[in-house]
């Protein structure tokens, strides 16, 4: 997929949702993997034309785990996009002085913490996150199948406490689309050493996925239209244009 493809589903979810206003200040919050970075040169490339005027930022919540940023310090530098290592103690939290067997929780809050008081001190008013259309299905699959309801997160949604709307503007875009992108700009992924990562009832659902994408390469697109046309908070159909299935592919 190239820059300007991304560039139209982005802008396509960025107009359906309303997700931008002329002011905004935008962090795009990097966790360091192909989802994020895509995230943040998609939305430095869309502030270039849209418009409605908005900045972008890029912010990363440092766990503690020792990672290397400077690879990404150095890419969003060559796109003028400011980026932001907010340093923390996570990691010494969660794993040294709380000795959490089930830390994910705990280490999510925290990271929401970090990242909110770093937003308000810069004036940030919008926090962009990089789910892509996979993502949706799979929170779609977790609450039917382990809740027993049908919900998925929102497009948009508002946070009352920390006065920051989430926005996610890459809803429309497939993962393996998100791969190709990667690996065709040799994005500087940053790899997670968090012993827990990947271990997650979300994993199962990505593999059910692609279980079902081998009954039939359709059903991920019939499940993400039935969201996007349901009376799901956020995907009223009433509130986004009819413009028949969206069919995204995957390369």
């Amino acid at each position: 997929m190239d820059r300007q493809r991304l560039l139209s589903y982005v802008r396509r979810a960025v107009d359906d949702y309303q997700m931008i206003q002329d002011g905004d200040l935008v962090a795009a919050s990097i966790s360091g993997g192909k989802d994020s970075i895509t995230l943040a040169l998609a939305l430095k490339g869309l502030e270039r034309f849209y418009p409605k005027k908005f900045s972008v930022r890029a912010y990363t919540v440092d766990l503690g785990f020792g990672a290397d940023y400077d690879p990404l310090k150095r890419l969003f530098e060559a796109n003028d996009l400011p980026y932001t290592v907010i340093p923390t103690r996570i990691r010494e939290i969660v794993f040294d002085c709380r000795k959490e067997t089930n830390p994910c929780a705990l280490c999510a809050s925290l990271r929401k913490g970090a990242m909110n008081d770093q937003l308000s001190l810069d004036g940030i008013n919008k926090v962009a996150l990089g789910h892509h259309k996979e993502d949706v299905i799979n929170t779609f699959l977790l609450s039917l199948l382990y809740e027993g309801r049908i919900n998925t997160f929102q497009p948009v949604t508002e946070l009352s406490r920390s006065h920051l709307t989430v926005i996610r503007p890459l809803i429309y875009v497939s993962e393996g689309e998100i791969i190709h992108f990667s690996n065709k700009n040799e994005l500087p992924i940053v790899k997670n050493p968090c012993p827990v990562n990947g271990i997650t009832k979300r994993g199962e659902m990505e593999d059910l996925l692609k279980q079902l994408k081998k009954v039939d390469y359709e059903i991920p697109t019939r499940i993400f239209s039935a969201i996007r046309y349901s009376d799901l908070p956020g995907w009223h159909s009433d509130f986004v244009p009819n413009r028949g299935p969206l069919h995204t592919g995957d390369d």
